[in-house]
Formats: C-alpha cells, structure tokens, sequence
C-alpha cells in the first residue's frame, strides 16, 4: 500500500514548483502590453532603457510611440489615436496639468491613475552654425533682439556677414504641435516686456511666421533637418538642450564644423513627466505602466538618460561622474552650470493665449 504521506509531499512540491514557475516564466499569451507615448526627444533613450526592463519584466511588452508633446494633448482629447496610450510623457508637466483640466471637462472623469512622475530635466537652448554665430552673437550670448533684426533685414549681407551666405533662416517648432515652439515664442514676448496685447509682439509674430516656412512638428525632428540642410539652408534654431548635445557629434559629421550651443537669457527648464492615462486602461495594465515609471527614475535609467543630453531628477547624480557624458564631449557653449537665469516654463493659461496669438498672425 503506497505510502500516503509521501505521496501528499510530492503533490505539495509539485505545487509549490508549479506555482514558482507560475510566477517567474512568462506565459506565452498572457503578457501585459503598454505604449507610451512621448515627445521624440526621449524616443532614443527610452527605447535603450526599454530592452532593459524587459529583461528584468519579461510578462511586460513595452511599445514605444513619438509625437509631439503639444500633439500627445490634443490627440488624447480629441480621440485621434488609432491606438490606445498607457503612459504619456509630454515634455514638461505643465503639459500633464492642461490634459488633466481639458478631459475633467469634457467627461467629468479623472484623467490619470496617479500623481504624474518627473522623468528627465532639460533646457531651451539656442544653436547657430559657428560662423554665423560669431556674426549675429559676437559676444557669445544669445539675444532676441539680434535675432529679430536679422529676421527684419532677411539677408546676411545687411547684418555684418559674407553677402554669398544669402538669405537668413531661423528654424522652430511649429508652435501649435511642439512644446519647444511655444516656449521660444513665450521667452521672446518675455524679451518684449511680455504683453501678449502689444501691437510690437503682433507685428514680431507676424514677421516671424512668415519667414519660419513649414515649422518641424518636433524638436528632433527639427535638429535633423537643421544638420541635414546645413549653413545654406537654415543658421539659427531654438531646441532642447538634450538633442543638441546628442545630436551635436553628427552634425559636425555632416558639415565642415559642428553647431555651437548658446543658453539664452533666461531660459527656462522642462520636465519630461509621465502619467498613466485612465481611460480604457485596467488595472493590470496600469501596475506595469507603475512599474516602468518606477524603473526610469532609479539611478541606472537616469544615467541613460544623462548620456543622451538630459539633466537627473533624483539627487546624488553627479552629471561629470557620469561615463560618455556629452558634457564632457568638449561642445562649444556648452555648460553644466549655465550662467543663466533658469525659470519655470509659463502655465497653460499663458501658452495657449500664446498658441491662440501665433495662429492669428498673417
């Protein structure tokens, strides 16, 4: 007769086994998926820091997708996904607050699961080809009111440079999709004396949409173009911080000599800040999404984060500590201290009045 206790302890380890395997082996089938949605300047490290979640959460896919932070807003609110986000990761938080207000009204619901997170620090920072540069900033600091004269004059000969350089371009973001060009816009009618009503900053507006043809729909995508079309085609641009010093090597690669970095006085500095959307996410999918936020703030993803240009959000990160940091890559202009004012950007009230002015300007 079979001896009953050994058999009750072979079913009870074959269970504990069973249940061990349960819940360390991904079951084909039963992971859990969840896209976040961010501005294409974090489209590089975060597809880098994503390989390495899925090693440590193999039952976790993360998919990740890039509009601009502006477009991230409005495409939630006005239903244009042909996808269903998790996590969004706009550029700055202010952003976050604008979408949480615009879904409250519009279905009374919450529109996140929990308090949104900071995620990566940059600044708004400008860039010139060197020679140009040293024609419109010959002090090395960056001025809107040079800018704009050069804009007015529309050729480098009236300004001081060589009369075979022709035309003088200026490059943003469009305004109405990208964070970057609202906060450019915002920093300049701060130049002015920051009256939106000004009859000066109508005038300015108007000029400048004119001469900024076709505005990139986001900053890297703008930061391509720029090194792309080289001196020729476009000398000045406003953009992150981060993609300048990520994308600084290649520009240097694809013309005679790299871009220069110029912090503009005063700038201001966004935080890139994820949330987990609400509507039509369950629970399971949330505590993933909990799960990948928790993991980008821990000091490994940080690090990750500062080699492709960003600055830390948690402390005792040390940016020069950090092996292949860009800072350290000898950029011209470049600091890790800037010796600038450095602010908060504008509220949402205040952007989208800016948005609204633009959009009117012909």
């Amino acid at each position: 007769m079979p001896n009953t206790n050994n058999k009750n302890t072979l079913v009870s380890s074959l269970i504990t086994l069973a249940s061990l395997g349960f819940a360390y082996i991904p079951i084909p089938g039963l992971e859990t998926k969840i896209v976040v949605v961010s501005g294409t300047e974090l489209t590089e490290p975060l597809k880098q820091i994503e390989t390495q979640f899925e090693k440590k959460y193999p039952d976790i896919k993360v998919e990740i997708k890039e509009q601009g932070s502006r477009d991230i807003v409005n495409n939630i609110v006005d239903q244009k996904n042909d996808f269903q986000p998790t996590i969004v990761i706009p550029a700055d938080g202010e952003l976050l607050n604008e979408l949480k207000i615009r879904l409250k009204n519009q279905n009374g619901e919450e529109a996140f699961y929990n308090a949104p997170q900071a995620i990566a620090k940059t600044l708004l920072v400008g860039i010139a080809w060197p020679e140009r540069g040293n024609i419109l900033f010959p002090d090395g600091r960056f001025r809107w009111q040079r800018l704009e004269s050069a804009i007015k004059a529309g050729n480098w000969g009236r300004i001081g440079g060589q009369k075979d350089w022709g035309s003088f371009d200026f490059l943003m973001t469009d305004p109405t999709r990208s964070h970057s060009g609202q906060l450019t816009l915002a920093l300049w009618s701060q130049s002015t004396g920051g009256d939106l009503t000004s009859p000066a900053l109508t005038d300015l507006f108007k000029i400048l949409k004119k001469s900024v043809y076709q505005p990139p729909r986001s900053t890297d995508i703008l930061l391509q173009e720029f090194i792309a079309r080289g001196p020729n085609d476009v000398d000045v641009a406003t953009v992150y911080e981060s993609v300048a010093l990520y994308r600084q090597q290649q520009s240097g690669a694809n013309q005679k000599a790299p871009y220069r970095v110029y912090y503009i006085e005063p700038t201001v500095e966004t935080t890139a800040t994820a949330a987990i959307v609400r509507q039509n996410v369950s629970d399971g999918q949330a505590k993933a999404a909990g799960d990948f936020i928790n993991f980008l703030r821990q000091k490994e993803q940080q690090e990750v984060f500062i080699k492709y240009g960003f600055r830390p959000v948690i402390a005792g990160i040390k940016i020069e500590s950090v092996t292949h940091n860009p800072w350290s890559g000898n950029i011209q202009g470049i600091e890790v201290t800037p010796s600038v004012t450095i602010g908060s950007p504008p509220d949402s009230a205040t952007l989208g009045e800016i948005q609204r002015l633009w959009e009117r300007s012909q």
